[in-house]
């Protein structure tokens, strides 16, 4: 009992209310980019939402009472199922979109590649957990962790989904520079990054390509490769200074804007309530960036520390491109926006992400 007490009282409530502050942003931006003319009617995207929020919450709460050290156990195990998956995935895997992402087991459709992110930030961390040797880590003590991260990494770009993709290899870079990477061989490594990019260019598909070079000039081709930037920034720049209002965004509510309830939830968020709002949702994103770095450097153990680190690394880089591809800053490359963007696997990843992260801050004061 005095352990529960504990734990109620260190309870860190702030990451918890911040986390549900986003997921309920995400629902609300949900539910607008649904209510579209004539029907004016609540979407069943919106209630499974809410059902996934609740499913979310109830495991993120599990999460912080479960003792994260224990996670170290199950790190190598969790990350073999999820290898095996997502190898299912290409097998059995639904098709959207022309990308094979989702396995669909009757209740519900689950995308193995969001169980990714967090298999392999666990395994990364159990492998990193030790201290480096003095100078850093070498390149013979890269290998394993080049080969953890090149399996999963393989299998979602074959889907094909280059921006989990992405998110993969750049949480993976965080993890080894923090973890205590030697400066010689990140050098090294950014300029292999560097030579093999012509190589990775020439597996990409035709339209992952048309992509990558549109946003930097999406006018030349208006209704292809550039259509989604474009109306992406029509909506953001219809928001002006304090937006439409709720509900009153005409770019998703005439379906103007694409992926309006995934990619570009953003959008619709920023044209209806504005520039104002759109500063607030970043503020909010950057409270739990900043409160995840504070877990990480007040963390009684190096693995709390790095999976800190990890999860953190997710959310940054996740909203870093998604914002960006949706200003047009940055290559349209399909990244959810992490805790708002409508889809069950996605959020209920990060909210139990969120809930390990509580256990790590509350159990600093247990050990």
């Amino acid at each position: 009992m005095a352990l529960d007490r504990r734990l109620v009282y260190h309870f860190d409530w702030t990451l918890f209310m911040m986390t549900l502050g986003l997921a309920g942003v995400g629902l609300l931006s949900v539910l607008s980019a649904s209510w579209g003319a004539p029907k004016h009617a609540l979407d069943p995207l919106v209630v499974r939402q809410l059902v996934w929020i609740g499913v979310g919450t109830a495991l993120m709460a599990a999460a912080a009472i479960f003792d994260y050290r224990a996670l170290a156990a199950y790190a190598y195990p969790l990350y073999v199922v999820t290898v095996g998956l997502l190898a299912a995935v290409m097998v059995a895997g639904h098709v959207t979109g022309g990308s094979r992402r989702w396995l669909n087991l009757g209740v519900i459709r689950l995308e193995p590649s969001e169980l990714a992110k967090l298999a392999l930030v666990l395994v990364m961390v159990r492998y990193l957990r030790e201290e480096p040797p003095r100078g850093g880590w070498s390149f013979r003590q890269m290998i394993i962790p080049a080969l953890l991260l090149g399996v999963p990494l393989a299998l979602v770009l074959k889907q094909p989904d280059l921006g989990t993709g992405i998110i993969l290899a750049l949480v993976t870079a965080t993890l080894v520079f923090v973890g205590g990477l030697n400066g010689r061989v990140l050098l090294a490594a950014m300029l292999a990054a560097a030579l093999a990019a012509p190589v990775g260019w020439h597996y990409l598909k035709p339209y992952q390509k048309e992509r990558l070079v549109s946003f930097l000039n999406p006018q030349s081709d208006p209704l292809g490769a550039g259509y989604h930037i474009i109306q992406s920034e029509i909506a953001i720049g219809a928001g002006g200074a304090w937006g439409k209002g709720f509900l009153k965004g005409t770019q998703a509510r005439l379906n103007f804007l694409p992926e309006q309830t995934t990619d570009f939830i953003f959008s619709v968020f920023a044209e209806e309530f504005g520039f104002a709002g759109s500063i607030l949702l970043m503020a909010l994103y950057a409270g739990v960036i900043a409160r995840g770095i504070w877990i990480a450097r007040h963390a009684r153990d190096r693995f709390g520390q790095l999976l800190a680190v990890g999860f953190t690394a997710i959310v940054f880089w996740q909203v870093a491109i998604n914002i960006g591809m949706a200003s047009g800053v940055l290559p349209v490359v399909g990244i959810p926006l992490p805790l708002v963007s409508y889809g069950g696997s996605s959020l209920i990843a990060m909210m139990a992400a969120m809930g390990v992260m509580i256990s790590i801050n509350t159990r600093r004061y247990l050990f």
